[in-house]
């Protein structure tokens, strides 16, 4: 399996001279996508409703719970990344630290499967995990991930945002009151304006 795994990174690595347009792109992707996850998340709670509140906790329920999956993962077997076996070309600076699964798309598919789980929010949540793709692209293309990080991330993702589904009928509503205690009064001035959702 291992042969494979660096059979697949090399063939989506970078080549020695790559397109300086195709890893500016992949640098934006790797570095930067990931941070449409927590913006999603605010924004669908500052002009979403009472009907998909609930659903973005517990997409973040499932974030929380992939991402210390994946330390866990990481811990109990430190997969070294390519640059740490002197595999392929690496075009993006990054800890030498534990590989599998990616942590990035841990993050990212665990919050996009979950939102895909409820009608309300199953097409923000399908965009997000498309966007997946050319961040699991530019991960490997730069050459800090395997191609087997990504899928053990997306496995990762999926087991999460089921828990987070199947637990979230007893957490997710006591949650949004708990929050709505706190956001109504303090984004009031906000709300009277119709600038974010009540």
């Amino acid at each position: 399996m291992e042969t494979l795994n660096q059979s697949l990174f090399l063939l989506i690595d970078a080549s020695a001279n790559p397109n300086p347009a195709v890893v500016m792109i992949a640098l934006l992707f790797a570095n930067y996508a990931i941070w449409l996850v927590p913006l999603t998340l605010v924004a669908g709670w500052l002009r979403g409703d009472d009907a998909t509140r609930p659903s973005l906790i517990e997409a973040s329920a499932s974030a929380l719970v992939a991402l210390f999956a994946a330390q866990v993962i990481g811990t109990l077997w430190p997969h070294p990344r390519p640059f740490m076996i002197g595999l392929g070309r690496t075009l993006l600076s990054h800890a030498a630290d534990a590989s599998f699964p990616s942590d990035h798309l841990t993050l990212l598919w665990a919050v996009a499967f979950s939102l895909s789980m409820h009608c309300a929010t199953r097409a923000t949540g399908a965009r997000l995990a498309l966007l997946g793709v050319p961040v699991a692209w530019a991960r490997v293309y730069l050459g800090v991930h395997f191609p087997f990080d990504i899928a053990g991330a997306a496995l990762v993702a999926v087991v999460s945002a089921f828990l987070s589904a199947r637990c979230g009928t007893w957490f997710a509503m006591p949650v949004v009151r708990a929050a709505m205690a706190v956001y109504r009064p303090l984004f009031a001035p906000l709300i009277r304006r119709g600038w974010v959702s009540r």
